[in-house]
């Protein structure tokens, strides 16, 4: 009992508090302002464990080996905040059904990874890449976040979010290559670039964090929201035709935020409608109201339908699913 407690006691006992963590910000997002400060100490940490790992690791004096321990352990505790900050944020903006869900389950492995000592020392401290992972993927989803939360469309900061975690790498490349800062930047530079260009082309693998759907249904076409009939269980193909549809979305961005947006209508996932909403203004606790209406239907209309709910872009924010009947 006295060593499983040694080998795994701190890490459960992490893990509760990482619980605490997410119970605490389940609420809100956190701020900018500690999200910036954990990712500086963050890089500065990485940067300075790549230029004294070799010496220290080599070095037969115990004082050099507690130091380096201690620091790898210090990088590794960011890596398990940084990762808590970004789950509950990247939970609520993630449509499990869609590419953008695989995102959020590297989040979720690497929090474990970082939680339990044991997986982390017999994986990550003998492969120096898989460091690396850890903190490009910690770089890029802080500031994925983190950049539309001063107003920073969510697009944009995406592709500033891949070109910079890259970037911030060039402290461990020109260790690795023997280069000078300024050969190291230019080559991290046109790496993050390229980065950039494949997240844009691919967009839809990213949940458009901090953006989420609040709230959605679907009711039949009436007047206004405020008066809208819900519709529960399965829509018959008569009733689909006579009365039209109205799919309604709440979403959630942050204040100072302004995003277009947009509902593609798919039967049995071939898109057949683009709608294009009124722009979302950020700050409203509830949600930005906005709905489409649509009353032409396919002449066979039966099948599964969903209305995704995108941004301007090509990100996928939320997704409202419905089962048409003979």
């Amino acid at each position: 009992m006295v060593a499983w407690l040694r080998r795994w006691g701190i890490s459960f006992a992490s893990l509760a508090g990482g619980l605490l963590t997410l119970f605490v910000f389940r609420r809100g997002l956190p701020r900018v302002s500690w999200i910036v400060g954990y990712l500086l100490l963050l890089w500065l940490l990485v940067a300075m464990l790549v230029e004294v790992r070799d010496t220290l690791a080599a070095s037969d004096k115990r004082t050099h080996r507690l130091v380096l321990t201690a620091t790898e352990y210090t990088v590794q505790t960011l890596y398990h905040g940084v990762l808590l900050f970004l789950l509950p944020a990247y939970w609520a903006a993630t449509t499990l059904s869609s590419p953008n869900a695989i995102f959020l389950a590297v989040l979720i492995i690497l929090a474990l990874l970082a939680t339990f000592d044991p997986w982390y020392r017999a994986l990550v401290h003998p492969r120096p890449w898989a460091g690396y992972v850890f903190f490009l993927v910690a770089m890029f989803g802080a500031l994925n976040l983190a950049l539309p939360l001063v107003g920073v469309p969510p697009f944009a900061a995406l592709l500033i979010a891949a070109w910079l975690a890259v970037v911030a790498l060039t402290p461990a490349v020109c260790r690795a290559r023997g280069w000078r800062w300024r050969t190291g930047v230019i080559v991290t530079s046109l790496v993050g670039s390229v980065v950039a260009v494949a997240a844009g082309l691919r967009p839809i693998v990213i949940p458009p964090a901090p953006l989420f759907v609040a709230q959605a249904g679907l009711g039949w076409t009436v007047a206004t929201i405020d008066s809208l009939e819900p519709i529960a269980g399965a829509i018959h193909a008569a009733d689909l035709r006579e009365r039209g549809l109205v799919a309604y979305t709440a979403i959630y961005a942050p204040a100072g935020l302004r995003q277009a947006v947009e509902h593609v209508w798919r039967q049995d996932g071939h898109p057949l409608d683009v709608v294009r909403l009124t722009p979302v203004e950020g700050g409203r606790r509830e949600g930005f109201r906005t709905f489409s209406r649509k009353t032409a239907f396919p002449a066979d209309p039966v099948g599964r339908w969903t209305v995704d709910v995108m941004t301007g872009h090509g990100q996928l924010i939320g997704r409202v699913r419905f089962r048409v009947v003979p």
